[in-house]
């Protein structure tokens, strides 16, 4: 069909003429109404996103005088959060005059990333970074997580 006949069919509808395949020859075009047709278009794209899932840098922030029992606690909470996906950024925080103590808070960091070598690696070693010292741990998707089922070996005779 002819462009003008299709505006004109398009007007006598109280439709749209929307170009909807540009890149093939004649271009393919259709009438709709197009706040309609983009409401369709971005409904799709939002499906789409939908569908993947992003993984987060998730927060845990200690002190150097932090207690054993806390310490653990917030790994545990590391672990899970590497095991679901998500990178994992340890934190020690210094306030005041407690920077004099950097190498408690690397110590710290070092239990740390030592406690969730398991289920995580290194991405960025740890840094100080004016009043806070931070490692990065990304989930390491090359060794097992807890909670899956063991392997049965076959021995070979």
């Amino acid at each position: 069909m002819q462009p003008r006949e299709a505006l004109r069919l398009a007007e006598t509808r109280g439709l749209d003429l929307v170009e909807i395949v540009p890149t093939s020859n004649p271009p393919v075009c259709k009438l709709v109404d197009y706040g309609k047709y983009m409401y369709e278009v971005t409904k799709k794209e939002k499906a789409k996103l939908k569908g993947q899932s992003s993984a987060q840098l998730k927060e845990i922030r200690f002190h150097p005088n932090t207690d054993e029992h806390d310490f653990m606690f917030k790994s545990r909470h590391a672990k899970e959060f590497l095991e679901q996906g998500h990178k994992v950024k340890g934190t020690v925080q210094f306030k005041g005059r407690e920077i004099t103590y950097a190498a408690h808070g690397e110590e710290l960091l070092s239990k740390f990333v030592e406690f969730l070598a398991e289920v995580g690696k290194v991405e960025q070693k740890p840094k100080l970074e004016g009043k806070s010292m931070a490692v990065i741990i990304a989930p390491d998707k090359s060794k097992k997580k807890v909670g899956e089922p063991k392997q049965k070996e076959t021995k070979e005779k």
